[in-house]
Parts: C-alpha cells; structure tokens; sequence
C-alpha cells in the first residue's frame, strides 16, 4: 500500500466547479493546488513538446500531435488525494472517472497495493537434444546467470534492483523442434525496464549456450508483466449510488449483472474491459509511458485461464456494499524514455505527484476502476449513450462549424433534445447566428 510523502503537502482534489471555468482558468486553479512552475504551466498548456526535441526521440519525424489533457478529480486513493493528468481524446472519459471518484472518496476513496517491480528478459534457446537435462544445468548455474546479468547495470545494483532468479520454460513440440525459454527475472525499480531486461538478455546469451548446448536467437523482454501487479479496490454504499430515478440497491445489482456478462462472454469482456483502459490509458500516455506494452499486458493477462474474461470483479458485500477489485499487470515508470525527455509529461508526473513506479502503478489502476464503475453505472441505468453523447455534442458543434461560446450553446441544444447530428447542428447554427445578427 502507499505511504503518504513527507515531500508533497496536503492536497485536496475536490476542485468544485472546474468544469465552469476556461481552460487557462483551469490550468491556474490545477497549477496552484499542485505548485506548478510558470515552464510546466507553459507545456500543460499546449505545444509542449518543441519540434527539435520530437526529431531526437523517433524517426523521419514532420511535426507534433497533441491530445487534449484533462485533468480528472475528486480521488483519494489511500486516505491520499491526487489530480489526475489524463491526454485522451474520447469524450466523457475525464467527467466520468471525477465523479465516481466523487461518489467514492464520500466512502472513503479507493484503497490499492501491488507486488514489487519485477520484469521479466526472455532468452530463447533452439537445437537443444536434451531439454530436460539442459533445464537442469541452467538452474544449476542459476547463480552464474545472474552475477553476469547484474554486471551490465551496477547503478540499478546500489539502488536494490537487477536480476533476482531464473526460471527455464520447455516447449518440446513447436514447429522448429524442442525449445527452451530462460527468463531473467528481474527488478527494475521505477524504470519501466525494457531497456534494462533486454541489455541483460543479450549479456547472458552465449552463457546460456554454453550450458545447453543450443543456440540462442531471441534476447528480449516479455511485456506480460505478471509478477508486476497493481490492485485496487473500492466499497460504495447503496446511499451514495442512489439517483432520483433509481435506488443504490438496484444500481449496485445492475452493475453487478453487468459485471457478470463480461465474465462469461468475451464480446462482451472486449468492451468491458476497452472501458477500463480507457481511465488508464490516458495517464500512461499523459506520464510518457509505453501505452502498447500496457494493452497487451492486460489482455493476456484477461485471457490467462485460457478464455477472455472480465479484468475486474463487482460484488455486493454482506453489508449490501457495492465491492469492487481490479488486478492487473502494470509496468510503468518514472525514468527513461519519454517520461524524462518529454517535458509535457515531467509535467504531468509533477502534477500528479507520485514518488515511484509503484505509486504510479496503483493511482493508475483505481483511475481504471473508476472508469469501470462509471461505464457499468451508466448501463446499468439510463444507458451508456446519454452522458456521452450530451459530451459528444461539443465535438459535433464543432465540425458544425461552431467557435467561441456557440460551441455550448449548440451543444445544450443538442443534449436537450437528443439529437446530435452534425446536419442539426448546423441547422441551430443558423438560428442562432440569425438571432446574433438581428
């Protein structure tokens, strides 16, 4: 579990009205609570990321693309409360994980742990005769294997981490004969660590030959994270799901019985967890972290009793609580890569003040489950397309044709009546232009 910082002061995000404000007013009242320098006001506020610097971190590169970067609300995680940076483009995505971080932080917030950063750095070796035997030898000189993998990184040495084991996974029927896997395993600290695994990987390959016997081809880290967990749970009482048209009781049922859908049929569990990913997502982009390696950790990670399931678990406690859970793989960092050269996103980690890869981990993965109860809130009620839709409006005013202050006007017109159209947003345009000019 996180422990509060003795560096960060007490912050509360309970920011009310934000949504009422401009996006520059936004950015102050954020960049206040948070102690955000005038240079990281500037890169949150747009273009953050200068052309010369975009043409050192990819190739052939022609220009930038920004997201828009919201920040989400109300959470305590931990007894702790943090701003959440998210750079997404989906509507209802940020108001969606504010309020139920609104509606949980009143039932004390959501609480999270995790296991330690362990990633793991695969050696693949072929033409072995005797995998069994050879299985043998390389655990027998397991100790061997892991001095010369923790030679190539003595900084991550003096820090606590590098290689702590092995393991040695045989395939004997594959289409090129008997196979071994060698995993290093190794801890990595607050580096996401690809770079680390994959640099021990190619250390230890001829080692590895020598004591099978085989050859080495693939040296490479495995973005299945499965010793680098992150959970998060949170308990809601029926009292603080209840709306005027439906009770806390049948809400909490709803998102139960959703919650069993997506367990049971992988269609379903596709969306549902598409819906968790969207609250993760977004910071992993926003923090500069490798989005990809994240979705694919999940969805194995869904799949690894052998059929797509649901990553989460919604139950009704013997209280009558709503209880929800959400485990899985979570490999993030807080140094290398973009997280250090991208000045947006050291902007975004201050903003969100986390001091590990672990923290980091576990803020992450409440703001997933957030996002879940939102999504199955809304199914289990008036439907999925109402709040999003009234969002999406603004969207559609704007390739109407819509600036300034039309944008909200049509897009209340739009929400009021239940028919966001680009055609009829065009068509209150002109009233409304009409009505200006007259």
């Amino acid at each position: 579990m996180l422990q509060e910082s003795a560096t960060r002061p007490a912050l509360n995000s309970r920011l009310e009205n934000l949504r009422n404000l401009s996006p520059a007013e936004r950015l102050d009242r954020v960049a206040v609570a948070v102690n955000l320098s005038e240079a990281e006001r500037g890169v949150l506020g747009g273009g953050g990321l200068p052309l010369t610097l975009a043409n050192g971190m990819i190739e052939n590169v022609v220009g930038t693309f920004e997201l828009p970067i919201g920040v989400a609300t109300n959470f305590t995680i931990n007894g702790r409360d943090y701003l959440i940076p998210m750079a997404v483009e989906e509507p209802s995505v940020v108001a969606a994980a504010s309020f139920m971080a609104r509606i949980a932080r009143d039932c004390g917030g959501f609480v999270t742990s995790s296991t330690g950063p362990i990633m793991r750095a695969q050696v693949q070796v072929l033409e072995v005769r005797d995998p069994h035997a050879a299985r043998a030898r390389v655990l027998r000189d397991r100790d061997a294997i892991i001095a010369a993998a923790n030679e190539r990184d003595r900084v991550l040495i003096s820090l606590g981490g590098g290689c702590q084991d092995i393991e040695v996974h045989i395939f004997e029927d594959t289409p090129v004969g008997s196979m071994l896997a060698v995993h290093l395993l190794v801890d990595v600290r607050d580096a996401m660590g690809a770079n680390t695994v994959n640099t021990m990987a190619e250390t230890v390959a001829p080692l590895i030959e020598t004591i099978t016997g085989g050859v080495v081809r693939l040296r490479i880290l495995s973005n299945y994270a499965d010793l680098r967990l992150a959970r998060a749970a949170v308990s809601v009482t029926p009292q603080a799901l209840q709306t005027q048209d439906y009770s806390g009781e049948r809400i909490a049922q709803g998102i139960v019985e959703a919650c069993a859908f997506a367990i049971v049929d992988p269609y379903r569990a596709a969306t549902h967890n598409k819906g968790i990913m969207n609250g993760i997502d977004p910071i992993v982009v926003a923090t500069g972290n490798d989005w990809r390696a994240i979705e694919a950790g999940a969805h194995v990670w869904a799949a690894r009793a052998g059929r797509y399931t649901s990553l989460s678990r919604w139950e009704i406690d013997a209280r009558g609580n709503l209880m929800g859970t959400l485990e899985m793989p979570m490999a993030l960092g807080l140094v290398g890569g973009a997280t250090k050269t991208h000045p947006a996103a050291r902007a975004a980690l201050k903003l969100l003040g986390v001091q590990s890869a672990q923290e980091l981990a576990e803020v992450t993965v409440a703001v997933g489950l957030a996002q879940n109860m939102a999504a199955l809130r809304a199914l289990a009620t008036e439907g999925i397309q109402k709040g999003h839709m009234a969002l999406h409006a603004r969207n559609i005013a704007i390739v109407a044709g819509a600036s300034g202050d039309e944008v909200e006007r049509v897009a209340a017109e739009l929400a009021r009546t239940h028919d966001v159209r680009v055609d009829r947003a065009k068509e209150l345009l002109q009233v409304i232009r009409s009505a200006d000019r007259s």
